[in-house]
């Protein structure tokens, strides 16, 4: 599995998980309705996707942000 992100994508995701968790958690927005679980889905996928550096998306348009 060849990473295809770089450092900047990587970090903008990880805010982005972060606010979606604050909105999943801290706000009451939606509590336990569908926007917690779709914020709760999508932060976890940005995460997971972040930490791992490879997108499956990006393999798929062929986009790498990374280097190589």
């Amino acid at each position: 599995m060849n990473r295809n992100m770089g450092p900047l994508d990587r970090g903008a995701r990880i805010v982005v998980a972060l606010i979606l968790l604050y909105v999943a958690f801290g706000t009451g927005f939606g509590a336990a309705g569908v926007v917690h679980w779709l914020a709760l889905l999508i932060a976890a996928i940005f995460a997971v996707t972040s930490v791992v550096g490879m997108c499956p998306l990006y393999r798929v348009f062929g986009v790498n942000t990374g280097k190589g």
